[in-house]
């Protein structure tokens, strides 16, 4: 999910820094050895079987210096959200600044006395100019680093593969907005900001509905998941929760990550399940299904058409900040920049760093939106799967680059899925209420241990 959401924002580069994508995040070899020890499982009963311990032994199997290597790798993510708004800010002063955005226009008002012709022109060097100038913060970002942490598959020429397909993509859904938004900024000069918005978020809508059939697929291989009995078991969970999907995906991540991710997504006919091949290897059936039943429960529970409303009205409020920020700072540097009205395509650079000013302060809220449709989406597949120790592996699992343990504040403001911690405690507390029920009872009888599933073998 996370490159289809950078896809459908990259409708918004217009309004934001454009830290144009630099390509799917990458892993590494997940540890050859699976934890040494194994932890008793809890008597299936429930005066005795307790929440809290059980929740304790499934983060035991995880190791002090794994749960350390993640603990600092999820950390160092809270300052990278800090530079990517300072480098976006200073590329946008890059082009503001030196003249670059102004001579720009005016070589295009050169070119053509189109205007919407002039605008597409300055958007595609707009992009190409912004990705250059970041590329090397992004491929610290997306690739160093992810390396030191071992998070990366990929070697230079695979990230960089990715990063100009991005690139591609975002020249034409980002050339495409602009134009459109600022035709509607020349032609309602008073309630541009209201009708902006509208665009974007009819855009975005546009870019979710696509995404699953035309986007994805350009950054990896989507081919039917083998047949046999987990597939019919997540068919069969599909059609018991209305999800208009006849087939399961499986797509091709392990060339870029060890990250385990699935979705159920799309719209207005396009709806799609889709898992990738790290899930497959590296989980058991039973975590496979929890995690699919954690997905459905975005689609059934209507995620993205709330996320729709919720975002949308951030947008419209977003852009009411635009008409009074812009205004005031233009009317401070604009002769010196050379930026004539809000209509005038060569303020561009100061609209999106405006705009990433508005979204960077209201971080905290983004993220508390975004965590409770996903904690929402687990009690619905806690519920659906009916397999709380198959959640708690995947709860490990995302673990790796994940901090398990957050405190309060922090989990607030940064996280947006709830914490490893949460996730595994609420999946406990669904055992325990549900602890005589039969395939609860069998499941246990069978998985005497708390454990993870083996790692594949590496080649």
């Amino acid at each position: 999910m996370k490159r289809l959401a950078v896809l459908v924002f990259a409708a918004f580069a217009v309004f934001t820094t454009l830290n144009v994508y630099a390509g799917p995040s990458s892993t590494s070899k997940p540890d050859a050895n699976p934890p040494a020890a194994a932890v008793q499982a809890a008597a299936p009963a429930p005066a005795t079987f307790d929440p809290d311990k059980a929740t304790r032994a499934w983060i035991d199997t995880m190791s002090a210096e794994a749960r350390a290597k993640s603990d600092a790798y999820f950390e160092g993510g809270y300052w990278l959200i800090l530079w990517d708004f300072v480098v976006g800010l200073l590329a946008a002063w890059l082009m503001l600044g030196t003249g670059i955005s102004k001579r720009l226009r005016d070589f295009n008002e050169g070119l053509t006395r189109f205007k919407w012709l002039q605008t597409a022109f300055y958007a595609v060097e707009y992009t190409l100019f912004i990705t250059v100038v970041t590329l090397p913060w992004n491929f610290y970002e997306g690739y160093i680093r992810e390396h030191q942490y071992g998070m990366s598959n990929q070697d230079v020429s695979a990230f960089l593969g990715d990063w100009v397909k991005g690139l591609i993509v975002g020249l034409i859904l980002g050339t495409v907005v602009i134009v459109v938004v600022y035709a509607v900024i020349r032609k309602t000069p008073r309630t541009w900001w209201i009708w902006g918005a509208l665009v974007g978020i009819v855009f975005a809508v546009f870019t979710i509905a696509i995404g699953p059939t035309y986007l994805e697929p350009v950054f990896n291989k989507f081919y039917p998941l083998a047949d046999g009995p987990l597939k019919q078991h997540i068919l069969t969970m599909a059609r018991g929760n209305g999800i208009p999907a006849t087939n399961v995906y499986e797509f091709d991540a392990s060339k870029q990550t060890k990250r385990m991710s699935a979705h159920v997504s799309g719209l207005f006919g396009t709806t799609q399940i889709s898992l990738n091949d790290n899930l497959i290897n590296r989980g058991s059936p039973e975590e496979v299904k929890a995690v699919l039943g954690h997905e459905m429960g975005h689609y059934v529970l209507h995620h993205v058409f709330h996320s729709i409303v919720e975002f949308g009205v951030l947008i419209i409020v977003g852009f009411a900040f635009l008409k009074w920020s812009f205004e005031a700072v233009r009317r401070r540097y604009g002769g010196r920049w050379g930026i004539r009205d809000v209509g005038d395509v060569a303020g561009l650079p100061l609209l999106a760093a405006m705009f990433s000013v508005y979204f960077f302060v209201l971080t905290p809220v983004t993220n508390t939106l975004t965590r409770t449709q996903e904690a929402e989406a687990d009690i619905f597949g806690l519920n659906t799967a009916r397999l709380p120790d198959g959640f708690a592996q995947a709860a490990i699992h995302l673990s790796e680059y994940r901090k398990m343990e957050p405190g309060t504040l922090e989990e607030t403001v940064f996280y947006d899925h709830p914490s490893g911690y949460h996730r595994i405690h609420q999946a406990m507390v669904w055992k325990a209420a549900h602890i005589n029920d039969p395939d609860i009872v069998a499941y246990d009888a069978a998985h005497p241990k708390i454990e993870m599933p083996p790692e594949p073998a590496q080649n």
